[in-house]
């Protein structure tokens, strides 16, 4: 039973990262096996995930430093409008950070612009905890 939890904890955490995972399915497979606590894969799953945009913000901290190496997978030019977007909207926006996509380059930008860490795990919590929670009560039928 540990491993279906440490087994989520690392889809989440991965899932938060610029890798393609999917700890959705991982949730909601487990959810329906009816064979672990709702609140314990909730908490398993958020933590994961806030985890994972934490490395992303903690790298966006750094990242400024490489961007004029060949390799750097970003242009100047998408640097400079992430920075227009995120100044504007503000740390609002990491309400967005449950997003397919987006989410995840909203975390590292949040680095980039020295997003306070407090505020920075506040907003990240909330969102990735109510999109887990809204995924479990549809997959168990408590919502329409």
């Amino acid at each position: 039973m540990t491993a279906g939890y440490l087994g989520l904890f690392f889809a989440a955490f991965g899932a938060a990262t610029l890798l393609p995972l999917q700890s959705e399915a991982v949730l909601v497979g487990l959810l329906v096996s009816d064979r672990y606590w709702l609140w314990g894969l909730l908490t398993v799953a958020t933590m994961g995930n806030v985890l994972g945009s934490l490395v992303n913000w903690w790298l966006g901290r750094g990242l400024e430093r490489f961007q004029g190496r060949r390799w750097f997978p970003v242009s100047a030019k998408h640097m400079d409008r992430a920075r227009i977007h995120y100044q504007r909207y503000g740390h609002w926006s990491l309400l967005l950070s449950w997003l397919p996509v987006i989410g995840d380059p909203l975390t590292l930008i949040a680095g980039v612009m020295r997003e306070p860490l407090g505020r920075f795990l506040l907003i990240v919590t909330l969102a990735k905890g109510a999109r887990y929670g809204v995924l479990a009560m549809l997959t168990l039928g408590w919502l329409g």
